[in-house]
């Protein structure tokens, strides 16, 4: 006989699944047409754990054990959270941390009204943006019982962490990183965005709408930095522009004075061949680009090009807060793509909320971690266990049957998000400062523009 309590886990997250289907053709207008999903070619510091606060090092890993020797969930159930609160994407980590909060306040609101025994607690880790440091705090959760984790943001984060959790079978969900060579099938990595196999035609889409004959590419020589680089190459090839490699820079680079010069020289060389009309540059980086503005400002032929960018730099509080890096920005018409969640109440009511406590815009990948938490906690449901393995198995279906503050939530088989519009901003003048304003949005069905 089926065990009453799994019974009803079953019919809570069934109910869920017709729930947001029902949001989703209401919000339609039919059922969604399910487009093609693109092929799919991402010694221990002392831990600064914060809340989502902390709970003593014991009682988590007491918890985490009572989970699973019980047969069934009660007490505190823990999710850990690898986020990027200092480094090269602060800002991103910061808005993830706060959509976690509200996810957790409002899980646990329904996990009560459902009158459920349990309680999730998301335990945020700061990884400082490093691969070397992220493997370190998941470590050392996973030592005291952590076995599902939202997070880390980049791909060389998740390409450094992959090994550990594959061989622990520790589930891991990433809001953010997109690098196609780690859309890897029956992995423990799955990844809430779509891969840069669909950013990378989009941005050399944008070149093409515009008019470009020639980019010169300077970019992050990282897991995420080198599969963009090559998807923009690849895609902007095959539309007749002449791509034209810049400067690969380090990580852990700080000043780009070099960079900056080699980049202006083939600039140069390239607007002498075709105009300046005809020339622009993709810079994939993260908020480094606050220093390479700050040099590439003192250019005169680096102002007069189209810049675009990426989801790396995509509503960047840093970038429009430096009043040099912000005005070079606003005078190079500095588009960048990140991936759009589909509107309804759902997303209006997470981003208004979000908006109210960051004081800015969030970035889809906030709404995309707080999504990871739903689906992670109805999974659980659904399986009765704290384990890994099992919600494995059934994330996927339990995703596809979720409507969340992203939208529809369908993975391919790699466990990657199939498919996505983007939303492209670009940073404009207002109230004697800057900010970023959506400009256009790219629409994956139709591959298509429409601007604002």
């Amino acid at each position: 006989m089926a065990n009453p309590r799994t019974s009803i886990a079953v019919a809570i997250v069934a109910i869920l699944a017709i729930a947001g289907i029902a949001l989703y053709l209401g919000g339609k207008g039919g059922a969604p047409a399910t487009p093609t999903a693109p092929a799919t070619t991402g010694p221990v510091p002392a831990t600064t754990a914060t809340q989502a606060e902390t709970a003593p090092a014991a009682t988590q890993t007491a918890q985490a054990e009572a989970t699973t020797a019980a047969g069934g969930l009660k007490g505190e159930v823990v999710i850990g959270a690898l986020l990027p609160l200092t480094g090269d994407l602060a800002s991103y980590g910061e808005n993830s941390k706060a959509a976690l909060e509200l996810a957790e306040r409002d899980i646990n609101a329904f996990l009560e009204k459902a009158g459920a025994p349990f309680r999730i607690k998301i335990v945020v880790e700061d990884t400082e943006t490093k691969p070397e440091v992220c493997l370190q705090k998941i470590q050392a959760l996973a030592a005291k019982g952590f076995k599902f984790f939202i997070g880390p943001m980049t791909s060389a984060e998740v390409r450094q962490i992959k090994n550990f959790a594959d061989q622990n079978k520790l589930l891991v969900i990433s809001q953010s990183s997109t690098a196609p060579a780690l859309a890897i099938p029956n992995d423990y990595i799955f990844r809430f965005c779509p891969t840069d196999n669909i950013q990378g035609p989009v941005i050399a889409k944008m070149a093409k709408h515009f008019g470009i004959k020639a980019i010169v590419i300077m970019w992050r020589g990282d897991a995420w930095g080198d599969g963009l680089h090559d998807a923009v190459k690849e895609a902007a090839t095959k539309l007749g522009i002449e791509v034209i490699d810049g400067p690969r820079y380090d990580p852990k680079a700080k000043e780009f004075s070099t960079e900056v010069d080699q980049l202006a020289s083939l600039v140069q060389e390239a607007v002498n061949k075709y105009g300046k009309d005809k020339v622009a540059v993709v810079y994939i980086g993260f908020n480094e680009v606050v220093q390479v503005f700050q040099v590439a400002s003192q250019y005169d032929v680096l102002k007069q090009v189209r810049w675009f960018g990426s989801d790396g730099t995509a509503l960047l509080d840093e970038l429009v807060k430096d009043p040099v890096a912000a005005e070079f920005a606003y005078q190079v018409k500095f588009l960048n793509p990140i991936f759009a969640a589909s509107k309804s109440q759902k997303y209006d009511k997470i981003v208004g909320e979000l908006r109210q406590k960051l004081g800015r815009e969030p970035d889809t990948y906030a709404l995309a971690a707080y999504d990871a938490a739903w689906v992670i906690t109805l999974s659980l449901l659904a399986t009765q266990k704290y384990d890994p393995t099992a919600v494995k198995e059934i994330l996927a279906d339990v995703a596809y049957n979720y409507f969340g503050a992203t939208g529809w939530v369908v993975l391919d088989k790699a466990g990657d998000r199939a498919f996505a519009d983007y939303d492209l901003w670009q940073v404009e003048k207002a109230d004697g400062g800057y900010k970023w304003v959506l400009k256009g949005v790219y629409q994956y069905a139709s591959d298509s523009f429409s601007w604002q």
